[in-house]
């Protein structure tokens, strides 16, 4: 057969794109994340089909014969979103400099002009590829024509078209005319859905031959088959109009037949032009690599692809003579990347099945140890092989790259190979580059930064509860998978790292912040925290007995039983029967009872702050008091969390299972689960936490002179800003006041509004902004940085931390101006929460370095949650420690106010806080 055209339908993926990625922007604030997509799917079919014509079609502005038809076809379609319509010309531009035909013919859709094609490529037996993500497009799937979908990785010919609908390509358009379509406002039959299409065409046949059976269609078994006919007939004229709106033209006057279609020579010039306007920095170095400078000209006889696939040559060792001989690769290279594959995430009980590691791009090696259904010698002894990579593993060289090596290196930690020579981390250096450009998992990247789609585990693992474990594996598909993963993380390495050493200060964070960070957060992990599973269990029942209560309180307010964790069931008792006032809706309407309408409501109502209390019980029960005692590991006898370094945009840790950043402090119920996290014998428990630090950090950063004084006289900085804010002395700040000021001083923070602060402190609106005017007066410097800040976000797009953490704001330019307004607010609080994470993050490697040198005292850190650092120290060392850990953790920055630590200690973690 011979080589098929491949025709993209670019309207579609723009739409798409544009949707499905997150809203990028380059450092002018122009948004950039839908070309970004287009280009990367038409650069993927440009490595799928490289020997084809590649032809771009996009809608052309304006009406089409379709409007003719019917005046309200595409009616309810909202107008482009302003964060689109900018990116349309870029990709047009960057389709015709990649040498590639772009086609735009007026008074007919893409799709028109597809099928136009589609058709001539029938009549001349011609293969033909459709790139699209329309489903409207099966109509023209035949034996020549098929239906690639880049986003999802389907493709489709009749059979796939038929599996799909349970209809032949030819009932398609019977299909949509039946169905309509609400995002065309192609009307169809009313009351026609997907299930009752498919009975009446698969009973009776299209749309003609309904219409001539109209008889026959109460005998056809699916609900409402007996009335159907009278819609039917009511409706015909809608159903054939329906039918020829849904119908794609297979007969537009084009410039160009399908057989005349050509790639002509890529423009790298101008390609590089455009990217580097765009930002695209991983497109500009490939070209950069390959020689291409802004100033030159075309290759008169073509110029070599933009971006070459790299050959892969994966090998899977099962002979010491072959491990040996990767083993020397090893030794012999400066840096190589490395991979496990195990049994299960839980790091704590995660068993080696294989290790994988690459020395070059494109050549990588798997070796199996403990797949089930090998025997020795189908695979080499596990013992044996790590006992081999023991003296490499431990040592400072060769450096180490990996993807996640945090995991691997706990892993690893279980067999006694402490992982030396962490040099680099992939998902480190894409999240220090931009953490908010994408999630920083490698199938994640190596789409965006390799323009290359990975094997996903569950393509070979299968999903749910039959999902196999790595183990279970066949080798044929384990190898190739593992082998990748080795491969795709050393390519990543090689194309983020010049990007993080090129700014000097992400180069920092990452140097000095993040990858020194990988084996502290990796022995805090696995040190873990001693619970008291009794006292949880005693816990459990007492909030099981007391949420039977709150049910039974609920009951008698509402006079009948109902679901109490039932949206529609509590919106009918508090809004119909009750009458309570609707203060917001559901997108689909409905009146809402989400957690900050009931929180508003319960101020003036009983049965919704019974409600509140329910749920925080309930949500406590299930996720800790009940949750943690299962949590405890048999052998180590102790809870044992994730934390995570890459999800939060300005850098501050997360942790799962369990979570131990949302246990609540300022309920008693919340203590009390804090309780059950003691200490062992012979130890107590020290929680050293950062007094007030992000007002601190705020004083630093503004420079104002009201709060520099109050922090560095060592004042109450709430009942400060109370005296200036209400006028009056120190002496004179009640409690109330000083509520009041602390209001302030944190909402201003976070960027809160006077109607915020209104509803806060439940006092009008203009009492409000009073508040915030004097606050401001009295606080000049506040109010200069937060006006800087923003006009610096707006104009590079990212505003940083203290350390040079890069924060980036892809709404900061929206048109939409509440969203705007929303990342102007993350603007204002992003350095400080950002720079507040670095320094808990510096104090945390330094406290474990210390209390790991010689002669340290014996103590190490447990937990690290918000502001705080938790250890267990033995009761010998508490009094000498103490001291020396609040004068290290407030070294950790050197800011323009003193960085206040308090530190307690206790048998429990609610004592020592």
């Amino acid at each position: 057969m011979s080589t098929p055209v491949v025709l993209v339908d670019g309207s579609s993926y723009l739409y798409r794109a544009f949707h499905a990625l997150p809203p990028l922007t380059n450092s002018k604030g122009n948004p950039t994340g839908a070309v970004k997509g287009v280009i990367n799917m038409i650069r993927r079919l440009q490595k799928d089909y490289a020997q084809s014509p590649i032809v771009v079609i996009f809608d052309a502005k304006g009406k089409t014969f379709r409007d003719d038809l019917y005046a309200d076809y595409k009616a309810q379609r909202p107008p482009m979103p302003d964060d689109l319509r900018p990116q349309v010309q870029p990709i047009h531009d960057i389709v015709e400099a990649m040498g590639l035909p772009l086609l735009v013919i007026e008074g007919v859709e893409a799709d028109d002009v597809i099928g136009t094609y589609c058709a001539q490529a029938e009549a001349a037996g011609l293969p033909v590829v459709v790139s699209t993500g329309d489903k409207d497009m099966a109509q023209l799937v035949n034996d020549h024509v098929t239906l690639v979908n880049t986003m999802t990785n389907t493709v489709m010919d009749p059979a796939g078209v038929e599996e799909k609908f349970g209809l032949p390509p030819s009932l398609i358009i019977d299909y949509l005319a039946l169905m309509g379509d609400k995002v065309d406002n192609i009307p169809g039959v009313p009351g026609v859905g997907e299930k009752t299409a498919l009975a009446l065409l698969q009973g009776l046949g299209g749309l003609d031959s309904i219409y001539a059976n109209l008889a026959k269609v109460a005998d056809l078994s699916f609900r409402g088959a007996k009335t159907m006919a009278a819609k039917l007939e009511e409706h015909k004229d809608k159903a054939y109009l329906s039918y020829e709106l849904a119908t794609i033209k297979l007969d537009v006057d084009l410039p160009q037949k399908l057989t005349e279609l050509a790639n002509g020579s890529p423009d790298p010039a101008r390609l590089l032009a455009l990217f580097e306007e765009l930002e695209f920095k991983t497109w500009v170095a490939e070209l950069q690599s390959d020689g291409v400078s802004a100033s030159a000209q075309p290759d008169a006889g073509g110029a070599a692809p933009v971006s070459a696939p790299v050959e892969r040559e994966y090998e899977t060792l099962l002979t010491r003579a072959d491990f040996e001989r990767w083993l020397a690769k090893l030794e012999a290279a400066p840096l190589f990347a490395f991979d496990t594959e195990t049994t299960s995430l839980d790091y704590m009980q995660a068993e080696i099945v294989g290790v994988s590691f690459a020395v070059e791009p494109g050549k990588a090696a798997y070796v199996p140890v403990a797949h089930d259904y090998m025997e020795a010698p189908q695979q080499l002894e596990r013992d044996w092989v790590l006992a081999q990579l023991k003296p490499l593993l431990e040592a400072q060289t060769p450096a180490k790259v990996g993807q996640n090596l945090k995991y691997d290196a706990s892993v690893l930690a279980n067999y006694g190979i402490a992982m030396g020579g962490i040099a680099f981390d992939t998902m480190l250096e894409s999240y220090v580059l931009n953490a908010t450009a994408t999630r920083h998992d490698m199938d994640s990247l190596a789409n965006l930064y390799l323009n290359e789609s990975t094997v996903k585990f569950e393509e070979i693992a299968g999903k749910g509860a039959k999902q196999l474990t790595f183990n279970q594996i066949a080798l044929e598909q384990a190898a190739p998978y593992a082998a990748e993963d080795a491969d795709i993380t050393l390519r990543l390495h090689r194309q983020l790292a010049p990007q993080v050493a090129a700014e000097s200060s992400l180069q920092q964070v990452f140097e000095t912040i993040e990858m020194p960070l990988v084996p502290v957060l990796s022995a805090v992990e696995r040190t873990g925290a001693l619970v008291d599973a009794k006292r949880l269990g005693e816990q459990s029942v007492e909030l099981g007995n007391r949420l039977v209560e709150l049910e039974r309180e609920a009951f008698e307010i509402a006079g009948e039983p109902f679901n109490l964790s039932s949206p529609k069931q509590l919106g009918a008792i508090l809004f119909e029967k009750l009458n309570l006032p609707v203060l917001k809706k559901t997108p689909k309407g409905a009146p809402s009872t989400a957690e900050e309408v009931l929180q508003e409501l319960a101020l003036d109502y009983p049965l919704p702050k019974i409600l509140m209390e329910y749920r925080g019980l309930s949500k406590l029960k299930s996720t800790y008091t009940d949750k943690l005692p299962q949590m405890i590991n048999p052998r180590t006898g102790r809870i044992h969390t994730s934390y995570h370094q890459a999800v939060t945009a300005t850098g501050r840790l997360s942790s799962s299972d369990p979570n131990l950043q949302n246990i609540p402090i300022r309920t008693e119920e919340g203590r009390r689960i804090r309780q059950a996290f003691v200490a062992p014998e012979g130890y107590l428990l020290m929680a050293a936490d950062y007094s007030q630090i992000e007002l601190r950090i705020m004083a630093h950063l503004s420079e104002d002179k009201g709060l520099l004084d109050a922090f560095s006289q060592g004042l109450d900085v709430h009942k400060a800003t109370a005296a200036e804010v209400f006028g009056v002395s120190l002496e004179d700040v009640t409690s109330d006041m000083r509520r009041s000021a602390k209001a302030i001083n944190f909402g201003l923070i976070y960027g809160m509004s006077a109607f915020g602060l209104a509803k806060q402190l439940h006092i009008g609106r203009h009492e409000a902004q009073q508040y915030i005017d004097t606050y401001f007066e009295r606080y000049p410097g506040v109010a200069r940085y937060m006006d800087d800040t923003r006009r610096l976000a707006h104009e590079q797009g990212y505003v940083e931390t203290l350390f040079g953490r890069r924060l980036y704001l892809p709404e900061i330019n929206d048109r939409n101006k509440m969203r705007q307004q929303a990342a102007e607010r993350t603007a204002i609080n992003a350095p400080m929460q950002g720079t507040a994470a670095d320094i808990i993050k510096r104090a945390m490697i330094d406290v474990h370095h210390w209390l790991n040198a010689e002669g340290a005292p014996d103590a190490r850190i447990i937990m690290q949650v918000h502001d705080e650092l938790v250890l267990e120290v033995a009761e010998a060392d508490v009094a000498a420690l103490q001291t020396a850990l609040c004068e290290r953790m407030a070294a950790a920055a050197d800011l323009k106010v003193p960085l206040l630590v308090e530190a307690g200690v206790g048998n429990n973690w609610d004592e020592a806080h």
